[in-house]
């Protein structure tokens, strides 16, 4: 295993710790949107994306959300489509990002991410598990 393949594992491990913070859920609006230009974000390490729709109680997290693909030859979404079940703080998606790390590549499947309302608009809160 490459140093940058450990390096990413290792962050998206770390990501998966952080998802245990609390996050409220909202009432309006489409979250499933939100998740989805956040997963986009997150694979183009848009700085300013990302922030934007990070929830406060995951700012801290700001730098690895943002370096998670900085270290691979290139990453993308494929077949990405996410719902929001109405009523919960949960937006599950189906598709999965692709990692180039010199010729090998490394496939994390899409899963289920909390959301919440903050200043009116909805916000990425981590990953969750999906609701039964």
């Amino acid at each position: 295993m490459t140093i940058w393949k450990t390096t990413i594992l290792l962050a998206l491990a770390l990501g998966l710790m952080f998802v245990l913070a609390a996050c409220a859920g909202g009432s309006a609006g489409d979250p499933a949107q939100t998740v989805e230009k956040y997963l986009q974000a997150k694979v183009e390490a848009n700085e300013q994306v990302i922030r934007s729709l990070l929830c406060s109680e995951m700012e801290a997290n700001a730098f690895q959300e943002i370096n998670a693909f900085t270290s691979v030859t290139g990453a993308h979404i494929e077949g990405m489509a996410c719902q929001w079940h109405e009523g919960t703080d949960v937006v599950t998606c189906e598709g999965k990002i692709v990692a180039t790390y010199g010729t090998e590549e490394t496939e994390f499947p899409l899963t289920a991410y909390r959301v919440v309302q903050e200043d009116g608009e909805w916000k990425w809160c981590g990953e969750t598990t999906p609701p039964q």
